[in-house]
């Protein structure tokens, strides 16, 4: 929201410095995102007078200008500009200045044999408009030495500030005057006039609401007659130049001002090309399309409102008008429409059609509910005052909006929720100045009436904010928690600690940790499992962003997508966050996700690049889950992964029951639905469900470090080919549990030798002993267990 510090002091009447209006608008909740200086730019820009204006020896079409500025330096310019006369007053560049219309760098010249040092200017040259058939031609009366930014009104600085969707009384600037009023910054000027203005004669034209369900409740308008759309006035044109909006005409102006300034949208049709006599708020119909203002044309469908008549659609509700009946400096007929419209349904359509405007940033939000009426008299008296003509009588459809019902605010409130005791005449003075109403005050409390510029006040606790931030969030006094004990209790918990291990094992496995959005769009989400309506945004920050994401995976994988669209291959991401099954606190799981695209490492001279595969998966899966203390030898691996992944080439893996993580390969029609190259592999960890280690007390458990040697054995088992490897490392791992510290497998062999149907698993079995050495009778002892256990638990038999 941008506004010129001249134009915030139409409303309110300070002396404040710049710097203390922008101090103050940030701490009352109105951050300032940029506070724009226009007249640096234009600084070296000034008046001059032309003393001489010669044919150029040598070009018919420029002529040689003899300059005089204000320190009394004559200097020669060539020009081009058919208007460049002796006697006039222009605007000079001297060599050196940057001109922002064009971005060139003037510089001593010479132009057909003629030194030239400057430029005289032109308004597209200086962007003040899209006019570049002449030099600037300034009143004669103006001094020589006057900064152009002076005369255009650029010495005035533009203030942009972020609003926050629940503030719609502030995309008015009257509203932020009157915040800045309130925090005792000044004083608000009296409204502009909202008294009924006399129609002339019966308009022509009038509203209707169609019983359809659209997004209109109340619209408001009129008839003009005998209008003159030229251009508006200068001080309109500077003030909407100032915000960066383009002058257009009168009528078109009025209604940006309008916009601007009070926050109430309005829309001029040009009423000589409208068909009949009656425009209709309803619904679009099937294959209905409308050329807009913006020179798009948007097709429509049965949920977004329309302004029609017989011949069709001449805008959309709330958003944007069309550009058949839009008007031009020809109109001399008008018709105004001024309307209430439901802001679900305006911002419904705005995201929808991917179309931002100044309407639908202001009815989206909520806009002053009596303002139907006032809006249309502002309206008025502008026109007439600056187009001329007549005004027919008002006519109306539907029903203005109700007023809320009071609130009733316990005046011990604001010390309970904001923790600063203030006297009940200060909550009162605060709520009136803010345009608060008390309609009711007993000992404890006030009931009072919100004004109909703040849809987003709510009940008592908006009433708390209200006041706090007003008195000043820095008036309120720090206050430590007390202590409850002498010393301090643990800052974190196990599983928070837990996590913090898990994100440095993904890092140390060579992944890059991400933050993504915690929603994403509703086909996307549709990928990874089934996607109940409770996870549908009620207000997505965009259309994209529609719904809470029930897996974090397709958020990484369209980072991936967006790093190899950008040269950037060979991605491996992680992120440790919440997903959603419903809306409901036992539905959002902690889950570490994590996903590799491309080769696992590039080619080198000691062999080729591998593909990743979804082995790596599990691999970054086992070493969080293995940081975690996650009990990952007595855990399962089953071929049951969900349906985003390749279902060859992924498992689960499970400890009884619980599902500790899913890996694998993310499967081709998701990665192509989602328009990422592959392959893709990844995995999921639900932390909720890993159980956290036993043990006493906060300490680590003592390093027990064995002086013996250790004995490794290897095994070769023939087991069905269906019988998973894990299955089998887990047989060894039981025979003997006393000295057996690791099992690991290093070959998978099928082919001759091997029974059809079989396969050849090779282990490697480390013996750790704690009290002697072995001996050759005890180490054959326990290979006599592993071969039992094996063949018990998987129908192993040793390899002959």
């Amino acid at each position: 929201m941008k506004f010129s510090l001249s134009w915030l002091k139409d409303h309110l009447a300070t002396d404040a410095a710049l710097e203390t209006i922008v101090e103050t608008l940030t701490k009352i909740g109105l951050e300032v995102d940029a506070v724009e200086d226009r007249a640096a730019a234009l600084a070296p820009f000034q008046v001059v007078q032309v003393v001489a204006a010669e044919p150029h020896p040598q070009a018919d079409r420029l002529r040689v200008c003899t300059v005089e500025t204000a320190a009394g330096e004559i200097v020669q310019v060539v020009c081009g500009a058919p208007n460049a006369r002796a006697g006039m007053k222009g605007v000079f560049a001297p060599s050196g200045t940057h001109i922002p219309g064009t971005g060139l760098d003037l510089k001593p010249t010479k132009i057909r044999g003629v030194e030239s040092n400057g430029m005289l200017c032109s308004e597209r040259e200086l962007m003040v408009s899209d006019d570049h058939d002449g030099i600037i031609d300034l009143p004669a009366d103006t001094p020589v030495g006057t900064p152009f930014a002076a005369i255009i009104g650029a010495d005035d600085p533009v203030i942009d500030i972020e609003l926050t969707p629940n503030r719609p009384d502030c995309t008015a600037i009257r509203g932020i005057a009157r915040d800045l009023a309130a925090a005792g910054l000044g004083t608000l000027k009296p409204a502009a006039a909202t008294e009924p203005v006399a129609g002339t004669f019966a308009s022509p034209r009038r509203w209707a609401i169609a019983a359809d369900g659209n997004a209109c409740t109340y619209v408001v308008g009129r008839s003009f007659r005998h209008l003159r759309n030229g251009p508006s006035p200068r001080w309109l044109q500077d003030r909407l130049r100032a915000i960066g909006l383009r002058p257009i005409s009168a009528l078109v102006d009025i209604t940006n001002y309008v916009t601007m300034d009070l926050g109430r949208p309005l829309h001029v049709f040009d009423a000589a090309k409208l068909s009949d006599d009656t425009l209709t708020m309803r619904l679009a119909r099937a294959g209905e399309e409308l050329p807009a203002l913006n020179d798009k044309t948007y097709a429509l469908d049965a949920e977004m409102t329309v302004i029609a008549d017989t011949a069709g659609v001449h805008g959309i509700g709330g958003v944007m008008g069309g550009a058949v009946t839009g008007c031009t400096e020809t109109t001399t007929e008008m018709f105004l429409e001024c309307a209430i419209f439901d802001p679900v349904q305006i911002a419904a359509t705005g995201r929808k059609l991917n179309l931002q405007s100044d309407a639908r940033y202001r009815f989206e939000r909520g806009v002053d509910a009596t303002s139907g009426d006032w809006g249309v008299e502002v309206a008025t008296r502008l026109v007439l005052e600056l187009c001329g003509g007549e005004a027919s009588e008002v006519v109306r459809a539907g029903t203005p909006p109700s007023p809320p019902d009071p609130i009733a605010l316990r005046l011990g409130r604001v010390a309970q929720l904001a923790g600063v005791i203030l006297p009940a005449a200060r909550q009162q003075q605060i709520l009136g100045d803010l345009g608060f109403e008390t309609v009711a005050n007993a000992a404890d409390r006030i009931s009072v009436q919100a004004p109909p510029w703040r849809p987003d006040i709510d009940g008592e606790a908006a009433l708390v904010e209200e006041i706090a931030r007003i008195h000043g969030f820095d008036n309120i006094d720090p206050v430590p928690l007390e202590r409850l004990t002498s010393l301090s209790a643990a800052a974190i918990t196990p599983a928070q600690s837990r996590v913090a291990r898990i994100k440095r094992a993904l890092a140390a496995q060579g992944l890059h940790e991400a933050v993504t959005w915690s929603f994403m769009a509703r086909d996307h989400a549709a990928l990874f499992g089934d996607v109940p309506d409770c996870l549908a945004l009620a207000n997505p920050i965009s259309a994209d962003l529609d719904t809470m994401r029930p897996s974090i995976l397709p958020n990484l994988i369209l980072a991936a997508g967006r790093n190899i669209d950008r040269g950037h291959g060979d991605v491996g991401l992680f992120e440790v966050g919440p997903q959603y099954r419903d809306d409901t606190p036992a539905g959002q799981a902690l889950v570490a996700a994590g996903i590799r695209q491309g080769n696992a490492h590039p080619p080198h001279w000691a062999g080729p690049a591998r593909v990743v595969d979804a082995l790596d998966a599990k691999a970054d899966a086992m070493a969080a889950l293995a940081d975690a203390e996650a009990p990952i030898a007595n855990a399962g691996v089953f071929r049951d992964a969900p349906g985003w992944y390749h279902p060859g080439r992924s498992a689960s893996l499970r400890l009884g029951k619980a599902v500790l993580a899913y890996f694998g390969e993310i499967h081709p029609g998701i990665l192509a639905s989602l328009d990422v190259k592959g392959p893709i592999v990844g995995f999921e960890i639900y932390l909720d469900d890993v159980p956290l280690p036993r043990r006493r007390g906060t300490t680590r458990p003592m390093l027990h470090l064995s002086p013996y040697q250790p004995v490794t054995r290897d095994f070769a088992f023939i087991v069905a080919a269906e019988t998973p490897a894990a299955d089998v490392l887990r047989a060894a791992r039981s025979g003997e549990r006393q000295l057996i510290t690791d099992v690991a497998l290093f070959d998978v062999y099928t082919g001759k030798g091997v029974p059809a149907g079989k396969k050849s698993l090779a282990l490697t079995v480390t013996l750790q002993p704690t009290d002697a050495t072995l001996t050759d009778e005890q180490i054959e002892a326990v290979s006599a267990k592993i071969l039992a256990s094996v063949e018990k638990q998987t129908g192993g038999v040793l390899r002959g």
